[in-house]
């Protein structure tokens, strides 16, 4: 059996808001380590253009991930690889057991896994994963250079998704299931302008269709007239929403009933040193400022909580 890493914080997710936490948390002299079941960076390396992040008219997702991690550890915060496959409150302790085989011991556990795509539950869209199917156009978009694309969603990821897929695609043709988009004005504004861009409202995809090998198009249903069609499209990507990332935690009573983490105005749950940051949290906004202010908070408590427990 591996010997248990001690620690002081423990971080799950090393996004934003969890290389935030890091940084303050490490700048106190606390001995930190982000645990993430991938790159650092988290959803920041699927963006490709980020315009409302205070600071910066316009950074690259992954170029944004990468000075955020060398703010977070300058302090000497450590990152480890691994999925988290169990979480277990020992007195004081938390204790934290990865997919390799590491289990990690501290005082402080801070939860900023985030969410993941939301699928349409649609018949094709797990059959043509990878073959048409995406949730990230920025890693798939250049497979579909000078093709017809259908983008599902009426949110600003739809939109602003859609929007970097027509520097690739001969067209993108957006399907909103409401009568109007959700997205903010000034990405509404950009997107009617583009001549590649077409939007079709009170629109549902009932089905994705294709071939032996690839998507061909998608099943419709007008939610308004009732009336069924079908549009040709050489690849589908969707962006209708998030689920949180918060299985591993299921059992310690901190969820509600969505499985968003639940926490007051100091990113303090129930759980006397747990706290939840960013996305995975119940919170009217999720962005990455909002994530690097969880962290910044996060970070200071976690220090505070120590100290007050010596």
């Amino acid at each position: 059996m591996a010997e248990e890493k001690q620690y002081d914080v423990i971080i799950i997710g090393a996004g934003p808001g969890g290389m935030t936490t890091a940084l303050y948390a490490s700048r106190a002299n606390l001995k930190v380590v982000m645990l993430d079941r991938g790159a650092y960076g988290g959803n920041l390396n699927n963006t490709a253009s980020i315009v409302n992040y205070s600071g910066f008219k316009d950074v690259q997702g992954p170029e944004l991930a990468e000075k955020m991690y060398q703010g977070a550890t300058q302090f000497g915060a450590e990152y480890a690889y691994g999925t988290v496959t169990k979480v277990e409150v020992d007195g004081a302790n938390k204790k934290v057991t990865t997919d390799m085989g590491e289990t990690y011991v501290a005082p402080v556990l801070v939860i900023g896994t985030g969410s993941d795509h939301r699928k349409l539950g649609v018949p094709g869209e797990e059959e043509f994963g990878g073959r048409g199917v995406s949730y990230c156009a920025v890693c798939d978009g250049a497979f579909f250079k000078g093709k017809h694309l259908v983008v599902v969603g009426g949110g600003d990821s739809a939109v602003e998704e859609g929007l970097y897929l027509t520097q690739l695609a001969a067209k993108v043709t957006v399907l909103v299931r409401r009568g109007e988009l959700r997205a903010q004005p000034m990405l509404q504004d950009e997107a009617r302008k583009n001549p590649k861009m077409e939007f079709v409202f009170n629109t549902s995809v009932t089905e994705i269709i294709g071939d032996d090998v690839k998507v061909t198009g998608v099943k419709t249903h007008n939610n308004v007239t009732g009336a069924d069609g079908e549009l040709a499209a050489d690849g589908v990507f969707i962006y209708v929403g998030n689920i949180p990332l918060t299985k591993p935690f299921a059992d310690l009573g901190i969820l509600d009933d969505q499985g968003w983490v639940k926490t007051d105005t100091v990113m303090r749950t129930s759980i006397p040193g747990i706290f939840a940051i960013g996305d995975v949290r119940e919170t009217p906004l999720r962005q990455i400022a909002t994530a690097v202010g969880d962290g910044a908070i996060a970070g200071q408590q976690a220090y505070q909580y120590i100290t007050s427990h010596e």
